[in-house]
């Protein structure tokens, strides 16, 4: 029972070597998009103290799931404080996020804010939608129902 529970997790990327998470400033950003190059990303912007980005996670992780094999990716970027990555990195687990896990560390936050979205102006939750190709095709600020998210990512899946 024991080696089940560690293969389901382990499948499901709740087991990762990676154990902390990767800074991400604004020239970072757009490599890290670029290593999802060929499928469709949802970048969630996020932190511990935003209880409706805690309470949206287990709802996109199931999303991930249900699209992975259609070519989607699943991205977060925790905006918490680096004191507090440990507590973002325990979110994580909880919900079975899958790795890589990203904290925003940005040297000038009104410039990381306008490499993603000129739009933007920092508020979370926020996530960003790309295309195959890495072009930011829809941004949604605030509370956004899941569903609203598979609509707008369906229409670039195959």
């Amino acid at each position: 029972m024991m080696r089940l529970a560690f293969a389901v997790l382990l499948a499901t990327g709740a087991l990762s070597a990676q154990s902390k998470l990767t800074p991400l400033n604004e020239t970072s950003f757009p490599k890290m998009l670029v290593a999802h190059k060929g499928k469709i990303v949802l970048v969630d912007f996020w932190a511990t103290w935003c209880v409706p980005c805690r309470a949206e996670m287990p709802q996109l992780v199931k999303l991930s799931e249900k699209l992975r094999a259609r070519g989607f990716d699943f991205v977060t970027v925790s905006s918490d404080e680096p004191a507090k990555e440990p507590d973002a990195f325990k979110v994580l687990m909880q919900n079975a996020v899958s790795a890589p896990f990203y904290l925003k560390k940005a040297e000038d936050d009104d410039k990381f804010y306008n490499s993603v979205d000129t739009k933007w102006s920092g508020e979370i939750p926020a996530m960003f939608i790309y295309d195959r190709s890495g072009k930011r095709v829809r941004s949604f600020l605030g509370e956004t129902p899941v569903k609203d998210l598979e609509a707008a990512i369906q229409k670039l899946l195959p």
